[in-house]
């Protein structure tokens, strides 16, 4: 029988893939260079993809009349991994 208090790595929890989103205005289309980086916007770090991409998707919607402006999805965990 388990321990209902016991938090050790066996429990269910699901495995954290970080990811960040952010954006900012490019200096062109062509290229993945921003204009002003200190101007990006840092949406945030998320504990899943699902989650990243409702942020990015709120975010590319705000800025739809924005043509040189671009947000990205930023796969953290694999950065992370070794």
């Amino acid at each position: 029988m388990s321990n209902p208090g016991n938090t050790s790595a066996t429990s269910q929890e699901p495995k954290q893939l970080l990811h960040l989103v952010f954006g900012g205005e490019l200096t062109d289309l062509d290229s993945v260079t921003f204009r002003d980086l200190s101007t990006l916007d840092v949406v945030g770090i998320f504990p899943d993809y699902a989650s990243a991409a409702m942020a990015w998707k709120a975010k590319a919607q705000q800025t739809v009349d924005s043509a040189q402006t671009r947000y990205f999805i930023v796969h953290l965990h694999r950065l992370l991994q070794p």
